[in-house]
């Protein structure tokens, strides 16, 4: 095990063990406790009750948070003609067809969401090995197979998130960066919640969000309320 940091460990000391702090005080705390000097992500995880090898209990969905992510995403587009100088007049870092299916066919990953127009899916279905398993391949389902590509670069950029439990029940997103002030960070995870919750599969049983944590990306882990679902009007 990595030897933790001096800052890490004081952080690590103003947190209650075992406390599940109200929304807006686990945030305030996370951004009081974030040891890095750089500006870093504030990050929830849940803890689902769901079965996600089961079809009818997967949750995976979008959210435009509404204050952004603090990240600008690289979005790259598969598409040809007109939509592909709708998608670079929309500010898509990376656009093309055959010549980018073939970069990333060779194992080229270096941007944050792709984006394809429905008659591409053809052809961009066959780097599934690839895009797959860094959650990257379009899906109409999260509004990346489109034939209006141009909107959904849009969003990307204006802070849309894709999240996905993953096979241990967990579901992980980012909320935006310890610079934004305690209000808007708030009103992200407010979004996310209120999204994660109206996916909610009606095959799942008992309690859905069983634990909610925030942290920074070198910061301690603190614990939220699950049971706070009401954020705003918490807070």
């Amino acid at each position: 095990m990595a030897k933790r940091s001096k800052a890490y460990e004081a952080a690590e000391a103003k947190i209650e063990v075992g406390k599940q702090y109200a929304p807006i005080e686990a945030i305030t705390l996370a951004k009081e406790t974030n040891p890095s000097k750089f500006d870093a992500t504030v990050e929830i995880a849940f803890r689902l009750g769901v079965d996600p090898r089961k079809a009818d209990q997967m949750v995976r969905g979008t959210v435009i948070l509404p204050h952004g992510t603090g990240k600008t995403a690289r979005v790259l587009v598969f598409a040809t003609g007109e939509r592909a100088e709708a998608a670079i007049a929309a500010g898509a870092d990376f656009v093309g067809s055959d010549d980018m299916i073939a970069k990333v066919a060779a194992g080229w990953t270096d941007f944050d969401a792709a984006v394809a127009s429905p008659d591409m899916m053809g052809k961009v279905g066959r780097l599934g090995k690839v895009l797959g398993p860094r959650n990257l391949m379009p899906n109409p389902k999260t509004g990346t197979v489109t034939p209006d590509v141009a909107k959904a670069v849009t969003d990307i950029k204006g802070g849309k998130i894709d999240f996905r439990v993953d096979k241990h029940s967990n579901l992980h997103f980012i909320i935006g960066k310890v610079s934004f002030d305690s209000q808007k960070l708030v009103e992200n995870y407010a979004a996310a919640l209120e999204e994660v919750l109206r996916l909610k599969p009606s095959a799942s049983k008992g309690r859905y969000i069983s634990k909610a944590t925030i942290t920074t990306t070198f910061g301690p882990g603190i614990g939220i309320d699950p049971n706070v679902t009401k954020v705003l009007a918490d807070a």
